[in-house]
Formats: C-alpha cells, structure tokens, sequence
C-alpha cells in the first residue's frame, strides 16, 4: 500500500488545478487517469466540438460572402479531412499539456489506470492499492445511450465517437434536440450534409424559455435542418445501407433514413464501476455522487468534483468545483456551490449566452418582475455584420432591481452576457449596468439601452 495526503482521480477540468494546489500546499499528491488526460473537455467536448463549429462557420461565411460584397471563384467545398486534422492538432496539444503539467508537478505521482475503491479510504489501480485521508472524485461523464428497439443492430455515434468522423455523412440523422444535438445539426449542415434532427419533445431546449427554444428552431430551419418536434424514435434499423429511424409523431413521415446516426439524448456519470458501495460513498437514482454545498459527499473526506456530481455539466462549473474545494481546504475561505449563478451558452451560430433563471422560473417563483426584450435586428454590431437572428432578454426583480436573469441569442451574446452576470455577482442593482457608457458599436452598448426599456412581467 501506498499512502498520500490526497488522491484526485480522473483528470478533468477540475482535478488537475486541484492536485496543483494540493501539491503546492505541500502534500503528497496521486493523481490517477485510465485513458486520457484532459477529460470531456479537452477530448471529446468543449474543445474539439468548437474547433469544428469554427471551421464550419467559415464555410457558411464563405457561402454568403457575396452578401457582404466578396465574391469568391466557384462553390465552396470543405476537406474534412483537413477539418478532422485541425480539431486532432488543437486536442493534442491540449491533452498533452494537461499531461506535462501533471507529471512535471512536484509532490505529486501520476498512477496511470483505472481506480476502484476497496474502503472508504483506499483506492486500487491496476496492482497497486494507494490510500489517502483525502480522496476527489473527477470522474466526469459520457453519452447516455436510450433503449431503442434495435439499437443492438445498427452502427450509431454519440459526440465521443463523432470525434473521429473525416469524411462528410450524407444524411445525418440526430436523435436529440439539446445542446449537443443543435451543435451537430447546425455544424454537419453547414459542412453540407443533409441533417435531420429528431426530439421528442413539443419544442427544442426544453429548460429554456418558449421564445428561446423557437428562436434556435427558426434559425436552424433556416439554414436547411430538418426539425422533428413531438417525435418519439421507437425503433431503428439498417435498409441497404442506411439507417432507418422510426417515429411516432404529428406531422412528417413516420421513417427517417440517413447514412449516419448520431444519438445526443444526454449524458450518464462515469461512476458505475468506481466501486463506490465499498467505500459507502451514495449516489442518486442516476449515478451522481451526492454531495452538500461544499461539494464533500456521505464519507468523511471525500469530495466529487465535476460533472460527476450532477451540480454542473459544464467546464465552468467543474472549474468553479476546484476553486471551491481548494478555498474551504486550503485558505480557511468559506465558498458554496449555491453562491454560483447558472451560466452558460449553447454555440451554434450565433450563440446563445445564459445567466441566472429564466422566465418562467421567474413566475413560478412568484415574485414581481420587470422584463425587457430587444431584436438583434435592432442591435447596430450585428447590422453591420448582417446577423441579425435572435434577441437579448432581461428579467429584474421588482422590488429589489437586482437582476434576476437574461439571455443573449445573437452575434456575441456568449461575451456580452458577462456583463449582466457580474452585476448579478455584485448584487447590484440594475441601474448600475443601465448607466453605464459601453463602446460603441457593440452587442454590449445596448444592454444599458435594454435596461431603459424594463416593463412588469404580465
């Protein structure tokens, strides 16, 4: 047995800066990953996933540039080699950095396989058992694959297994109308697929607010994806040499076939076979390790960080998980994960920022409010740029004028919605924001503008 002050297993976007400052701090640190280093992020997520939205983006730029005045010789074609290529080079230098940074680390031994635990406070890799007083858990997530009838039969890709795609699908069919199911049909149609995209729900983003979700539908439809709303995938299967997904819905054929398809129907904890009952370590009906507001979970000295812990599902919130964990161990700095604003952004184009509640979370609070809703027709930044697809949102608790919430769907609106939510951070109230002077010409100079125009929320 080998024993450490800490041991982080998993090395995503939360336990490297952890085993970093632990480390740092003086302690004998483990750090323990079984494939590889960087997590979702850096492999098969944030990062890949918007090196090939950049690349597709160009190529709808170029489609258009003569609406700008450029003519370009020719249609525009794209190599996806080339684009699997780039996206390889940028996760590469990633992954690896992520890895030098680790094994270059003083106090700090990288045990390389899969970590199961045998007690509350020992951990088992490969042949080697390794205990430590403090243990964090950053195993993230993966692809939830659903039951469908006949999925056994046919070959489908989740955003993992996306990621080794180099050619251009002729048809591809996406079950799943989330974040990352709007990605991929936006990106694969803009590469010049046909796409299909299959939800079963009565609208895409069902978390968001109705004008959101119709708006994202609009601009999707626009560029030519196919959107199956109220449609439930009851079965798929293989004709010839393609896919057939079988639906049940109001309107549109009851099969879809494709030459691809691609499941996005959420995600699923990679806790499963961490060995968590030896260690007494409970997990909800999902899998998410359980935790309290300082992330430590049922076992004394136990923490889970990340996606695992069903707190956040973002790259943000598990960095966030880090510093809140590093804050109460480390510099006597009291932090709780219910401090954090919801944040985050859906990055198709143009993407959508979001902060704090939306409005029907507003109403079901039943607190009076003030709301305010501008056009990005209405917004000069995206005049000039001829994207004008989407709006910004705003919502202000009446009796407080703290904001309560906002959305920016539009050219920008991932960067200026930081604005509102540090404002939200402040506790401050609206006008402070409302009288601020922005630069000119921005996304950002019209917010003050939309604060000006606040009306009670009917």
């Amino acid at each position: 047995m080998r024993s450490y002050d800490a041991i982080v297993i998993g090395t995503g976007q939360a336990g490297p800066s952890l085993a970093a400052a632990l480390a740092g701090a003086g302690m004998q640190v483990a750090v323990v990953e079984r494939h590889r280093f960087g997590g979702t992020c850096v492999n098969v997520g944030c990062i890949p996933t918007k090196a090939l939205v950049a690349s597709a983006r160009a190529a709808h730029v170029a489609r258009r540039a003569d609406e700008l005045g450029v003519v370009i010789g020719g249609s525009v074609s794209v190599d996806m080699t080339k684009v699997k290529a780039r996206k390889d080079a940028i996760v590469r230098r990633s992954r690896e950095g992520v890895e030098t940074w680790l094994r270059g680390l003083d106090n700090t031994t990288v045990h390389t396989g899969h970590a199961r635990f045998e007690g509350p406070h020992t951990v088992r890799v490969e042949d080697e058992l390794l205990a430590s007083d403090r243990i964090f858990i950053n195993v993230g997530a993966r692809a939830h694959v659903p039951s469908i009838a006949g999925l056994d039969r046919v070959r489908y890709r989740t955003n993992s297994s996306m990621m080794a795609v180099d050619f251009l699908p002729e048809h591809l069919v996406i079950i799943g109308g989330g974040y990352i199911g709007l990605e991929f049909a936006q990106m694969y149609r803009r590469f010049g697929s046909r796409v299909t995209l299959i939800h079963r729900g009565d609208r895409l983003l069902p978390r968001e607010s109705a004008d959101v979700s119709s708006a994202v539908e609009e601009i999707l439809e626009s560029e030519g994806v196919d959107v199956r709303l109220n449609a439930e995938c009851v079965r798929v299967d293989t004709l010839g040499d393609q896919i057939v997904a079988s639906v049940t819905c109001d309107d549109g054929l009851p099969d879809v076939a494709g030459s691809m398809l691609l499941l996005a129907v959420g995600r699923r904890p990679n806790t499963d076979d961490l060995g968590l009952d030896a260690a007494g370590v409970e997990v909800d009906a999902r899998g998410h390790v359980q935790v309290d507001d300082a992330l430590r979970t049922s076992v004394p000295g136990v923490w889970a960080l990340g996606e695992c812990n069903g707190r956040g599902a973002f790259t943000h919130t598990a960095y966030n998980d880090y510093e809140i964990v590093a804050a109460n161990l480390l510099h006597g700095d009291r932090r709780l994960v219910s401090d954090r604003i919801d944040c985050y952004g859906l990055f198709i184009d143009p993407p959508l920022g979001r902060v704090g509640m939306t409005e029907q979370q507003v109403r079901d609070s039943g607190r009076a409010a003030l709301t305010a809703k501008r056009p990005m027709t209405k917004v000069g930044r995206a005049v000039q740029r001829g994207e004008t697809r989407g709006f910004m949102k705003v919502l202000v608790d009446a009796t407080t004028n703290q904001i309560l919430g906002a959305a920016i769907l539009g050219v920008g609106g991932d960067e200026a919605v930081h604005s509102i939510l540090d404002v939200m951070y402040a506790k401050a109230p609206y006008t402070v924001i409302q009288r601020a002077v922005h630069i000119h010409p921005t996304v950002s100079e019209l917010i003050p503008t939309l604060l000006a125009d606040l009306k009670p929320l009917e």
